[in-house]
């Protein structure tokens, strides 16, 4: 990637605003431009947490494994987005992991250290990271109240209106949603399994409210959905 678009897309991050032309070439120079194909972690729990991680192109999940090795996304996230970011707040070691999804993905690395030493220098950067990862917990929360308080069927709904609301395609009443989730990642996704996934799609489909196949969704009416 060359140094003139890497400073182009680091501008374009929200959490980079208060960063000048000057400290965006300084932090493009020290980025590492990276790319893992499809389904590579990128890290793992437990492993240092060293970098911090922008993705630019594909999109990342994030997550945790229980105690019986079950998988729980926490996150899938979308070019432009940060990840690896809970070093920013003291976390020495990885609590979660990353993995590339069903493309390759492409992304820039910088240390820790780094970003920390340019945090030194700006106090805006210092508060546009607190802002981010309060946003960040505020996230964690609205999806904490979900599983308590909806039961699975709401859950997955929801799930699939709010995908769709990101990243549907609308046309007309319809809305299509190519997604590329596996049943049992929207499963992990919504705290449910993947037999109750299955069951409440195949709910949808007969109520005429969905038809979806194994790459997407298309909703006939999403107010309606909703």
């Amino acid at each position: 990637m060359e140094l003139s678009s890497m400073i182009q897309f680091l501008g374009k991050l929200s959490v980079l605003t208060p960063l000048s032309t000057v400290e965006l070439e300084q932090l493009a120079a020290i980025a590492q431009f990276r790319k893992a194909p499809k389904f590579q972690f990128i890290f793992m729990p437990d492993e240092p947490a060293d970098y911090l991680y922008l993705l630019i192109k594909g999109r990342v999940k994030t997550g945790t494994f229980s105690q019986d090795g079950r998988e729980v996304i926490k996150e899938i996230l979308q070019p432009e987005m940060l990840f690896g970011d809970l070093a920013l707040a003291g976390e020495t070691r990885r609590s979660e992991f990353a993995q590339a999804l069903h493309d390759e993905v492409e992304y820039l690395s910088i240390k820790i250290a780094d970003f920390q030493q340019l945090m030194q220098q700006n106090q805006r950067l210092v508060f546009a990271c607190l802002q981010h990862l309060t946003q960040r917990l505020q996230r964690v929360e609205e999806r904490l109240a979900k599983l308590v308080l909806k039961d699975a069927r709401e859950r997955i709904i929801e799930f699939l209106v709010e995908t769709a609301g990101k990243e549907g395609r609308r046309v007309g009443y319809e809305t299509l949603l190519k997604h590329h989730l596996t049943q049992q990642d929207i499963a992990n996704l919504t705290g449910t399994s993947r037999q109750t996934v299955t069951s409440v799609l195949n709910d949808l489909r007969k109520s005429n409210l969905i038809y979806f196949n194994r790459n997407s969704i298309l909703i006939r009416d999403i107010e309606k959905l909703a």
